[in-house]
């Protein structure tokens, strides 16, 4: 197990487009796994590869709720096949965007294509809390960040908020235990 570093906005890696996995090797298996055991440890309930500086289409969900059992989905090349009409706003954080949320609006259910840790290509189908995690770690890798589907005056006001703390702990880097 290896945790990672979660890259923190701003920052420009954060808005490039991550490139398609030709394989779901041993090397990109291992990835998935770092990438899962780094979001339990957040705690989080998804991460892209973006999130920590690997620009692969490659994200990793855990939507079960705190009293059923881990439900891991990793995935490389996800891709929404379809998406209802019918669309639902839910609250959205991001380990990208430390302690700010917002609402956003997503088609509540999707179908994905997608290929797991063992280079098998599959489909799921995904509502409510899932689809909206899939949603928001596939906007990752096209660069797009929670705060892009909100207004304009509230995406700025979390981005300078976020550009204060890290000048903040650039001056007073805390020291690790």
């Amino acid at each position: 197990m290896a945790l990672l570093d979660v890259i923190v906005a701003p920052d420009p890696r954060l808005k490039k487009k991550a490139q398609a996995v030709e394989r779901v090797d041993a090397a990109t298996a291992k990835l998935m796994a770092d990438m899962l055991d780094t979001m339990y440890e957040a705690p989080g309930v998804g991460l892209a590869a973006p999130q920590v500086g690997v620009h692969k289409r490659i994200i990793v969900v855990d939507a079960a709720r705190e009293d059923d059992p881990p439900a891991p989905l990793k995935m490389a090349n996800p891709e929404v096949i379809w998406a209802s009409d019918e669309k639902k706003v839910h609250e959205e954080g991001c380990l990208s965007l430390p302690e700010e949320f917002e609402n956003v609006e997503r088609p509540d259910k999707i179908k994905v294509r997608y290929v797991d840790e063992n280079n098998e290509l599959r489909t799921i189908d995904a509502e409510g809390l899932l689809s909206v995690v899939i949603q928001h770690e596939m906007d990752h890798l096209d660069g797009v960040l929670f705060v892009d589907h909100i207004s304009t005056l509230k995406r700025n006001m979390i981005i300078r908020r976020l550009t204060k703390i890290k000048k903040l702990e650039r001056r007073h880097p805390v020291e690790a235990d």
